[in-house]
């Protein structure tokens, strides 16, 4: 369990030093909106760039994104089906829920519950590349073309294709499928940058709760968000991996304790970027953080490996 508290711990200090800079407002007033489009301009397109270059992109075409997608997928369904037809939800909303029901943190928390959980970093790939090759342009695209000023249709379309980070994500493909590395002049710069990702976005995420009402989980749309990332994601892939792929023991343990992490603060900032659900990601996040400890436990002492 070392790698569950270690996870935590580094998320809860950096949310922590965001909330004393939205306490104190060393930033001002628009500090948190400042450092969340930082991220989404700067960091995150450079982080993408890093990560998928190296990646292996046949991960994709593996059984392993079977299972994950299949607990993506049904989360993402019921969420879509609830929010418009009970809720009547905008696209905004829609598109936000739909990532804040899904979307895992496999970065700040899921690499080291890969490291010391699971002992392998890959096991987090999966979920990592369909979050940035599939989920995110998806979602990104729509966003783009809902807020985009009217106009011509052609303009509108193409508005997807300069967001950053969809451009980062083409950029980190293109170079995983041919092979091609940057040169150091570049890469060194890009790695500096890709820094600037995970911390910019939990302390934006921290800066976020100074002044907010915890009461928020509360909310109908927040509680449906909630259980599906925190309970139905995780059984889902569990039940796809053992009881219908048939898959080793230690890899259906593997993906369900990835399917368990919480919903990645990247959902806050995209939220914050176009200014669509705030409240939603944002309490989603701290819900399914505070969750998915118990979860991650009740997972490690039930599942076998």
């Amino acid at each position: 369990m070392t790698g569950v508290l270690t996870g935590f711990v580094v998320v809860a200090s950096l949310v922590a030093v965001g909330y004393v800079l939205g306490r104190t407002g060393a930033l001002g007033p628009t500090g948190q909106v400042v450092v969340a489009r930082l991220v989404f301009f700067v960091g995150s397109p450079a982080l993408l760039v890093q990560t998928l270059a190296t990646a292996d992109v046949a991960v994709l075409f593996s059984s392993q994104l079977l299972v994950t997608g299949s607990g993506v997928l049904v989360c993402l369904l019921v969420w879509l089906l609830v929010a418009r037809l009970r809720w009547r939800a905008d696209r905004g909303a829609l598109v936000i829920g739909a990532l804040a029901a899904s979307f895992v943190n496999a970065a700040n928390i899921g690499l080291p519950v890969a490291a010391y959980v699971l002992g392998d970093l890959t096991a987090v790939l999966p979920a990592l590349l369909l979050q940035m090759v599939v989920l995110t342009p998806i979602a990104l695209g729509i966003l783009d073309v809902s807020g985009a000023p009217g106009g011509a249709s052609l303009k509108r379309a193409l508005t997807p294709l300069v967001n950053p980070m969809l451009l980062g994500a083409a950029v980190g493909v293109l170079l995983a499928v041919t092979g091609w590395r940057l040169p150091a002049a570049v890469a060194e710069p890009v790695g500096l940058l890709a820094g600037l990702a995970v911390p910019g976005a939990l302390i934006s995420f921290g800066i976020s709760l100074h002044g907010g009402s915890l009461a928020g989980w509360r909310r109908p749309d927040v509680l449906l968000a909630t259980g599906l990332k925190a309970i139905v994601q995780p059984l889902v892939t569990w039940a796809v991996a053992a009881h219908v792929l048939g898959l080793a023991p230690a890899t259906v343990f593997a993906a369900t304790v990835v399917a368990a992490l919480p919903t990645a603060q990247n959902v806050f900032t995209f939220a914050v970027r176009y200014g669509v659900a705030r409240d939603l990601a944002r309490d989603t996040v701290l819900a399914t953080t505070v969750l998915a400890g118990p979860v991650l436990v009740a997972v490690t002492l039930l599942l076998p490996r």
